[in-house]
């Protein structure tokens, strides 16, 4: 069924399709408002959506990990073996890799020097993706160091690097971009072997399957290690940290932040309500004189009045069809820069804003046609007449 057809089923919604193609111009200005309306709600939905799962992407895995050092009530520094051993037995069936931590400076074979970060541990997999070379199961020789250190170094793989008067080539360079890597500056993983001289480890990562796991297997380890004193205190022996409610942190901040970024993207669209209400009051002052000679012949008030509310939901929904078209473009260029994938803006998370932003601007259009419609459906014929 096409539209003109459905337009003679509904002599109303007719007749309101033909009063908009009288103004085209002021049609389309009216329409531009609730493009602009739509636009401003949508795409800063969209926009909202598509920053948190960039920060989620920043944060890596971080949110499925839990950190484990030496707890402010402990007898000795650092993380001792058999605790090692005791945490893998308490936490069965992942991942637990200790390390050791250090910091030293690399240099190239210009001059250039650097400051980094120095890991040593054995699965350099567990912790470690890489963008060139390998990251081994066990590393027991060779090194890792972070991909933008080597960039601005000139060092590739199978260059050597010296570290505590050992030679050690490297095997794999890291993702930059991944966890938080080691506040800011560059990182050389070392094998476990360089730094064997320490009594014990300064850290121990569990990797877990998601965030709900670490955060049961970190409650498990805090109520082995930490016993509440006598005073209801708790004595730290074991520093356990999880990262789960960082991600919750982050959901709350960005709900906060798209709410308010809809309330600014709202004030356009009610913007585009007064300019549809001045349309309608005026189209209807126009055609005063057609609306009595209506009204005259017998047509009622309720169909007048549908006539208006149509004649306003139709501008809405014109406007709102492009604005949601434009919106859509918007979004998958905003997703195919932010989070690599542009088809994401097809998913409810984010394609709901288009359907919000569709809705408000026929809600919005029919609200603003509610005066226009009461006052043309409620003017006398003969006073219509002779105005």
């Amino acid at each position: 069924m096409g539209i003109t057809e459905l337009l003679w089923r509904f002599p109303s919604a007719q007749m309101a399709w033909r009063n908009l193609g009288r103004n085209r111009i002021r049609t389309a200005l009216a329409s531009l408002g609730i493009v602009i309306g739509v636009i401003s709600i949508a795409s800063l939905g969209i926009t909202g959506v598509a920053i948190q799962q960039q920060a989620t992407s920043d944060l890596g895995s971080l949110t499925n990990e839990v950190t484990i050092t030496s707890g402010e009530d402990s007898s000795t520094a650092g993380v001792t073996a058999d605790q090692v051993d005791e945490v893998r037995n308490v936490a069965s069936n992942v991942d637990v890799v200790p390390q050791y931590s250090d910091a030293t400076t690399i240099s190239s074979r210009n001059g250039q020097e650097e400051n980094v970060s120095v890991i040593g541990l054995t699965q350099a997999n567990v912790l470690y993706d890489v963008s060139a070379g390998e990251s081994p199961e066990r590393l027991q020789s060779g090194v890792l160091l972070t991909d933008s250190t080597a960039n601005q170094l000139g060092i590739e793989i199978g260059d050597p690097i010296e570290y505590n008067g050992q030679m050690y080539r490297v095997r794999g360079l890291i993702e930059s971009d991944q966890g938080f890597g080691g506040g800011g500056r560059g990182q050389l993983v070392v094998p476990e072997s360089a730094l064997s001289d320490r009594d014990n480890y300064d850290s121990v990562t569990i990797v877990t399957e998601d965030g709900d796991a670490a955060t049961e297997i970190a409650a498990i380890l805090r109520d082995h290690f930490n016993e509440e004193t006598h005073n209801g205190e708790v004595d730290e022996e074991l520093s356990i940290t999880d990262y789960s409610d960082v991600q919750e942190n982050i959901n709350s901040f960005m709900n906060t932040l798209r709410l308010a970024l809809l309330g600014i993207g709202s004030i356009s669209l009610v913007v585009a309500s007064v300019a549809i209400l001045n349309v309608m009051l005026m189209s209807t002052i126009e055609r005063r004189g057609e609306i009595g000679v209506l009204r005259a012949v017998g047509i009622r008030r309720g169909e007048v009045l549908r006539m208006i509310l149509t004649e306003a939901a139709f501008l809405g929904a014109i406007g709102g069809l492009a604005g949601v078209l434009i919106s859509l473009v918007i979004g998958l260029a905003l997703f195919r820069v932010l989070a690599g994938d542009a088809m994401v803006v097809f998913e409810w998370e984010s394609a709901r804003y288009l359907v919000y932003g569709f809705l408000f601007a026929i809600g919005a259009s029919v609200v603003s046609g509610l005066y226009p419609a009461w006052k043309a459906a409620n003017d006398r014929p003969v006073e219509a007449l002779r105005g």
